[in-house]
């Protein structure tokens, strides 16, 4: 039995990049903040997020930088090849099957005018 699951509550770094592909398909990347629960002196940890489908409609239209969020899903390595240097690069990316929006609505709007250091 193995076990490959993902939950994080924490504040969105930047709007979402959102893609629609021909076939209908929708994909949204953002990156997450989240504190640790040891000290809040701390650098808040980063997490690079991918949403497909109905999850990534509902970040493109109401997520935005300084959002608070709480997710669900599975942490998968996205592999490439750099094109200056040819080397094989990788990097974590949770493929988040629930998305929640958590606060209210006027603390999303007021959480956008927070800056990167503020996480």
């Amino acid at each position: 039995m193995t076990i490959n699951v993902v939950t994080l509550v924490g504040r969105v770094g930047a709007d979402p990049e959102v893609k629609y592909f021909e076939s209908g398909t929708v994909v949204c990347n953002l990156t997450l903040a989240v504190r640790r629960r040891s000290s809040r002196d701390d650098k808040p940890d980063w997490f690079n997020l991918e949403l497909w489908g109905k999850n990534a409609e509902v970040a493109a239209n109401y997520v935005r930088k300084g959002s608070l969020i709480g997710i669900s899903g599975a942490l998968k390595l996205d592999h490439w090849q750099d094109r200056s240097s040819g080397a094989a690069r990788s990097k974590p990316v949770v493929r988040v099957d629930r998305l929640d929006l958590l606060g209210s609505r006027r603390d999303n709007e007021s959480a956008m005018n927070y800056s990167d250091d503020e996480f």
